[in-house]
């Protein structure tokens, strides 16, 4: 079992984490599944479940188009990531308006964790529900062959610093394991 945690964001990180993005514990629940290949190789697959806490450390919103609010606009996220109260690691997301009536984000984000760096993509609808589930597009390190969907709520707020929100990730990542057939 593995366990992964973070803390997330304020209203704008709590926008990011929403879109991509953001436990106290959390666990990996392996399940394998072999496969064969043209190969040779035999694919083992495992799902891993880790739960985070996110806590946004920085927010922007960009002008780059129009002065005002327009299409290609962008608001970028930074967020720790947390487990057991422990930092373990960061994220980061860009989204940008495809629409503002009514608001439309396309977002991109990157986790990065001990193990490796896990990539997500959202389409964000405004305004945003209160839970989303972000598709996982890839990564890096143990998570190389990643994919499956990061599933993020809100976990409270905290009056210092600032009304800091948080929000729980819970990740289901399936992984392929290969070996020699």
């Amino acid at each position: 079992m593995r366990k992964l945690r973070p803390r997330s964001p304020s209203a704008t990180a709590g926008l990011a984490a929403v879109l991509l993005i953001t436990a106290p514990t959390a666990s990996a629940a392996r399940s394998a599944t072999p496969s064969a290949s043209d190969t040779g190789r035999r694919i083992h697959q495992h799902t891993e479940i880790i739960q985070l806490d996110a806590r946004q450390t920085r927010s922007e919103n960009l002008d780059v188009g129009k002065k005002g609010l327009s299409p290609g606009d962008e608001i970028l996220i930074a967020e720790d990531l947390y487990r057991d109260g422990k930092k373990i690691g960061d994220h980061t997301v860009v989204c940008t308006y495809v629409q503002t009536k009514p608001g439309e984000l396309q977002c991109l984000g990157t986790f990065a964790l001990p193990q490796g760096q896990i990539t997500s993509q959202a389409l964000l609808h405004l305004p945003a529900a209160p839970s989303v589930d972000i598709a996982i597009t890839g990564g890096t390190g143990d998570y190389r062959s990643a994919r499956g969907f990061v599933h993020t709520v809100p976990a409270g707020t905290h009056t210092v610093p600032a009304a800091v929100t948080e929000r729980r990730l819970t990740f289901h990542i399936l992984v392929d394991d290969q070996q020699e057939g």
